[in-house]
């Protein structure tokens, strides 16, 4: 998870230059990457710093992450959330219902999302997993970790997919027992619709969408996740 932090091409290209600049003279091989090849356009996200991440030498790692840091205090930033979050309701078990997903989390089926308290050291461990492209398709799991940071609503986590990336989690909708929540971005980039019953109709989706909607969160394009798990 992570925000659409820029808004014109002069901004992509200044904090580009600034990464440049910061690594140039350690690194002199970073000066000959080139632009374009990470897509950084008006529309960066997760997605695109990931496949560098997964794709990239050391040289273009470095820079993803180098990038991310710049960015991480640059534009839009959505921060509504709900008043408060009582975390033992709100560990478990999670299907992923709908949503607008990264790159990793497209074609998934039967998506789910468990999460435990480790008091040990204050945070919680994510477990997220699918079958990948069918019902039957091969298991993916994408463990994470997460901490408060807002311990007054419990609603704003960060969280950790991989090191030393860290993302901001907000728990902008939550049903009144606990049975659906909806997670956000500041960017209003990806969204994720979850229920305690993989069995939820695609109204009541809809409904979840609306509220969504209503409060000001952006759910355009949001695909809907199927399960057949008893």
């Amino acid at each position: 998870m992570i925000h659409r932090y820029l808004h014109s091409e002069v901004v992509v290209r200044s904090c580009f230059n600034q990464v440049l600049s910061l690594w140039g003279t350690m690194h002199p091989a970073l000066m000959k990457v080139n632009f374009y090849l990470f897509k950084i356009k008006l529309g960066l996200n997760l997605s695109q710093v990931v496949y560098v991440w997964s794709k990239g030498t050391f040289m273009k790692r470095l820079f993803a992450i180098s990038l991310l840091s710049l960015l991480s205090t640059v534009g839009y930033c959505f921060d509504k959330t709900v008043d408060y979050v009582d975390m033992n309701r709100f560990m478990g078990k999670w299907y992923v219902v709908a949503g607008r997903f990264t790159a990793l989390e497209k074609n998934v089926f039967n998506a789910v999302e468990s999460y435990s308290w480790n008091a040990s050291k204050n945070m919680i461990e994510i477990d997220f997993k699918y079958n990948k492209g069918s019902f039957s398709g091969p298991v993916k799991k994408i463990p994470q970790k997460g901490w408060i940071k807002n311990s007054k609503t419990n609603a704003h986590w960060i969280v950790s997919p991989i090191w030393p990336l860290k993302f901001d989690y907000l728990v902008i909708g939550l049903g009144e027992n606990y049975e659906w929540t909806a997670i956000g971005v500041p960017s209003e980039a990806y969204l994720w619709v979850m229920t305690r019953d993989p069995s939820i109709s695609k109204q009541g989706i809809d409904a979840i969408l609306d509220n969504l909607e209503n409060l000001g969160y952006n759910t355009e394009n949001s695909v809907y996740v199927e399960h057949d798990i008893p």
